[in-house]
């Protein structure tokens, strides 16, 4: 099999193709790609199935750690006030745990976009061969319909301007022949006519499919972003309210996460097995779904000196029609047009006719070079099994990432929001602090936070000054004190 240009199945592409595969009874499954049997179906879906016992297991373990946590802790001796030991290293380890879980989403994204240009490289290839092969059959028809016509007129009326000279008649009949012995040869270049498969659906279905998925995995990363910023929040805040929210939360991103962690493993695992020999799977698929002949197919999937260009003879025996027309007009406009000057304005208009369907053949021989088509599957190779595979494998990092932080980060939440105090624990406040709300101030209000206490209005705290000083005091303390105030 000849690889496409510009293709070779890459490192991780041998190392994925390399993983055993079983079935559900555990029998060996072939790593060959072969998505329509049913052992294979089993295989891939064993794989996503072990992210489903990884979930399983963590949700198990923080279960039985939580468990223990809430029944087996010491109490805490009455009068207590210091946090137990170990409590910043609790609290530490959770912002670490959540702090990986932001560099995983980071990979995520990363992951997503690389997987969405290799989607994007396919959907373009798929278009480019598209235009190519709507550019082969729009080329023969317009050839075809073009020598229809001049066999219809300017022949038709120069064999009746001739009709008194028997050897011109016969050469323009001769050239009539060669015409529509192109125009039969020409109609069976269009090979895609027909076909019920179009690569412009197809490219149409891939690019909504991935429409999709791109965005699902962006409110994913986005939704976990949130979570982990928003824990973070509580963390310093020290909010009860938050951290159990975002808790909850969590636990609901640990399971989209380890889903994802089992779509993503099985989706890779296939890719791996495709892309190690993608030209058989490819050239039984189009043949089913066409009904083309494998020399067609062969050539243009694999494009190599082995293989013939199976339109040759169509091409040669066009071109060879073609320059016999030329010749026979060419030889009636030198015998004809002196004795016919009525047979000139036939022959010019079919000598402007074979010029452009000249240059159209000539570019309808390139466009059925295996070149153009087969440099497109190439394209749509590269964009499937390099960039979109490697955004996979990013994308499986992030969700291993994510679900490791978010076990870790469920497992010290709730030893981290044990450790808060109580929101309404004034016990340890100090008088002398001036940021204390509880603490009166000399003129009757407090001196921190939050409402004026009403409390009485002292006496002048000076004394031993002169008796105006001590008058003026007293005034200001009585404009100064709440009950001063009018109602």
């Amino acid at each position: 099999m000849g690889a496409a240009p510009g293709y070779r199945p890459s490192a991780w592409v041998h190392l994925l193709h390399q993983l055993p595969r079983a079935d559900f009874q555990l029998h060996p499954v072939p790593s060959g790609f072969a998505p329509q049997e049913q052992e294979y179906q089993q295989a891939l879906l064993l794989v996503a199935a072990l992210a489903g016992l990884g979930l399983g297991l963590s949700l198990i373990f923080i279960a039985v750690y939580l468990i223990r946590f809430c029944c087996c802790r010491p109490p805490e001796p009455p009068g207590a006030k210091s946090p137990p030991p170990g409590g910043g290293c609790v609290t530490w380890s959770c912002i670490a745990a959540l702090l990986v879980g932001c560099a995983g989403i980071g990979i995520g994204f990363y992951g997503n976009s690389e997987t969405s240009d290799g989607v994007s490289q396919l959907s373009s290839a798929l278009l480019h061969a598209n235009h190519t092969l709507s550019a082969i059959d729009h080329l023969v028809l317009e050839m075809v319909e073009r020598l229809g016509e001049a066999v219809r007129t300017e022949l038709t009326s120069l064999e009746e301007v001739l009709a008194q000279r028997t050897e011109l008649v016969a050469a323009a009949r001769g050239a009539r022949r060669q015409a529509e012995a192109m125009a039969q040869q020409l109609q069976g270049l269009a090979f895609w006519r027909g076909v019920p498969l179009s690569p412009l659906q197809v490219a149409e279905d891939v690019s909504f499919v991935e429409e999709y998925r791109w965005l699902a995995y962006v409110l994913l990363l986005l939704l976990e972003l949130l979570v982990c910023l928003f824990t973070l929040l509580g963390l310093a805040k020290q909010s009860k309210w938050l951290v159990i929210v975002m808790t909850v939360m969590s636990l609901l991103v640990l399971v989209l996460s380890w889903g994802s962690m089992g779509l993503e493993a099985a989706a890779a695992v296939g890719l791996s097995d495709f892309c190690s020999s993608p030209d058989a799977y490819i050239l039984n698929l189009t043949q089913e779904e066409t009904g083309l002949d494998s020399d067609i197919l062969n050539y243009y999937f694999l494009c190599n000196q082995a293989v013939s260009n199976p339109f040759q003879q169509r091409l040669t025996l066009s071109q060879r029609a073609l320059a016999n027309i030329h010749s026979q007009l060419q030889g009636l406009e030198r015998e004809a047009v002196p004795q016919f000057p009525d047979a000139q304005k036939p022959l010019l208009s079919l000598e402007e006719t074979l010029n452009v369907t000249e240059g159209n053949f000539h570019q309808l021989v390139a466009l059925l070079h295996c070149r153009g088509l087969h440099k497109d599957y190439g394209a749509a190779l590269r964009g499937l099994c390099e960039d979109a595979l490697e955004g996979l494998l990013f994308l499986l990092l992030f969700s291993l990432l994510s679900a490791g932080a978010l076990a870790t980060a469920l497992c010290s939440l709730p030893r981290a929001w044990a450790l808060f105090p109580p929101s309404d624990d004034y016990d340890d406040t100090d008088d002398d602090d001036p940021f204390n709300p509880q603490v009166v101030g000399p003129w009757g209000w407090g001196r921190g936070w939050g409402p004026a206490p009403q409390a009485q209005t002292p006496p002048c705290p000076l004394p031993n000054l002169p008796a105006g000083i001590q008058a003026l005091c007293a005034v200001a303390v009585i404009h100064l004190s709440p009950s001063s105030t009018p109602d």
